[in-house]
């Protein structure tokens, strides 16, 4: 089978979609980052919408806004160390929201270094804040998608729970992590999600287990004790100090029954921003972006179309 030649390494054709580029880019510490792209047709000069996942994801939740973008914007998404088609850390040590932040302005560079919408789900909210707070120029908006400005191990479920197992777990798997990374593989998907569907997680009247299973799938095979370091790192970080200090539009959207990062983070995280506005999608959960794509895709199209000024409204060529 052939391959399309990226910068630093091969994609297989039969990993791209109709319209995608497929490359590879070096972050600071020579880290590999995979990223795609879907700009055919869009001037390169244009403002990009660059879409950040949440830890332990490589793109399923964007799997309808992505299509549903792509012929009025140049896309842009990535894959974090570690995780999907990026390699590890080359320094163990560069895994928090910092580094992520700083990959992700590594990616916009690859791109040409245009203006830029960040759009973050989950921990991607963390990245998009800390990449604006450090990278501020030619950013132009945020669309922070299910997600907290910081100290994510604090709310789930609204308690403190990963808080406290976190230190004991990771003692485990410092101690013992091949048997740690043998057991986390070996979890099936289909159980993971009947007990996302049992536990309300998700919404089970609306998500498709077409959507959810490349997600359960693409978990396991992520390294579980970076993944704890990593979790940890995100749990450490706070933006609450400067949201103040963004001065760019933002889109907050909220899941109402999201039990990982709580609604009221968002309210509460839409407030603190002076030019935030909140929509709170009824019903929805933490993948609320598979669950009721059309709400969310029209809201952020709006969003975008009114936040970009004429001169940066993408024009196709």
């Amino acid at each position: 089978m052939s391959e399309t030649k990226g910068r630093f390494g091969s994609v297989p054709p039969s990993a791209r979609a109709p319209g995608e580029d497929h490359t590879f880019v070096l972050a600071e510490d020579k880290t590999r980052l995979f990223v795609r792209t879907k700009r055919a047709g869009h001037d390169p000069a244009a403002c990009h919408v660059v879409f950040c996942d949440g830890i332990l994801c490589d793109g399923f939740i964007w799997k309808y806004l992505w299509d549903d973008l792509a012929p009025r914007f140049p896309l842009a998404h990535w894959h974090y160390r570690g995780h999907g088609r990026s390699a590890s850390p080359e320094d163990d040590g560069r895994i928090d929201i910092a580094a992520h932040a700083s990959d992700l302005m590594a990616v916009r560079q690859h791109l040409g270094d245009p203006p830029v919408v960040l759009v973050g789900h989950s921990m991607g909210t963390q990245v998009c804040l800390e990449a604006y707070h450090r990278y501020p120029d030619k950013v132009r908006g945020l669309v922070l998608v299910c997600g907290s400005y910081g100290k994510v191990t604090q709310s789930f479920r609204g308690m403190p729970l990963l808080d406290l197992i976190l230190p004991k777990l990771m003692d485990i798997v410092d101690k013992q992590p091949e048997i740690a990374r043998a057991i986390w593989t070996r979890i099936p998907p289909e159980v993971a999600l009947k007990l996302a569907l049992r536990s309300r997680d998700v919404d089970p009247d609306k998500v498709h287990a077409e959507d959810m299973l490349p997600y359960l799938h693409h978990m396991t095979h992520v390294d579980f004790p970076m993944f704890l370091r990593m979790l940890r790192a995100a749990g450490d970080h706070s933006a609450e100090g400067y949201l103040g200090d963004v001065k760019v539009p933002v889109l907050v959207v909220a899941g109402e029954r999201d039990t990982f990062t709580p609604a009221s983070l968002s309210e509460h995280m839409g407030q603190a921003m002076p030019y935030a506005e909140l929509l709170m999608v009824s019903g929805g959960t933490h993948v609320a972006p598979i669950e009721q794509p059309a709400l969310i895709r029209d809201r952020i199209v709006s969003f975008l179309e009114r936040v970009l000024p004429a001169d940066e409204i993408p024009k196709t060529t």
